[in-house]
């Protein structure tokens, strides 16, 4: 009688532990994010220049550049005709709704702000507030192609 309660604990267990190994994600994390943009050098100039990205490379034919922060990688890439392009309505479109980027400080978030009242083709959805209550405070713009961008800070 013991063989077969623990035949039947091995079997149970044995399936137990595949079903978990099953649902664990095999993922690791965001290679890159691609956004469309109607404007390649307006937007690329307002992560280059406005948020300090570096440029790390450009594909003339496609054509797109690829941007970074040192922690994530944004592809850029030119609508084939901006003139008919057709802007991304968060409400009614399928798709990226907005890209949430975490900033350093509280400081940070308002100097940013500040810095996006000045440059020509960003649209201020929001200036900083707190998100839900906070302790987080974060501010929703659209880049020069309307692309939406989150900036945020949670402290700890």
């Amino acid at each position: 009688m013991k063989f077969l309660f623990f035949s039947v604990l091995i079997i149970f267990t044995t399936q137990q532990v595949c079903a978990d190994t099953e649902n664990q994600p095999v993922t690791v994390g965001f290679g890159h994010i691609g956004l469309s943009v109607s404007d390649l050098d307006a937007s690329t100039h307002f992560f280059t220049d406005t948020l300090g990205w570096t440029l790390r490379g450009r594909d003339r034919a496609y054509p797109a550049t690829f941007v970074s922060d040192g922690n994530m990688l944004v592809a850029l890439w030119r609508v084939s005709d901006p003139k008919t392009s057709i802007s991304f309505n968060r409400k009614n479109n399928v798709g990226l709704h907005h890209l949430a980027i975490l900033v350093s400080s509280f400081d940070a978030l308002d100097m940013l702000h500040e810095k996006f009242k000045r440059q020509p083709g960003v649209v201020i959805e929001f200036a900083p507030e707190p998100a839900y209550g906070g302790p987080t405070k974060h501010m929703m713009i659209r880049e020069p192609s309307g692309n939406r961008l989150e900036f945020r800070f949670t402290p700890e």
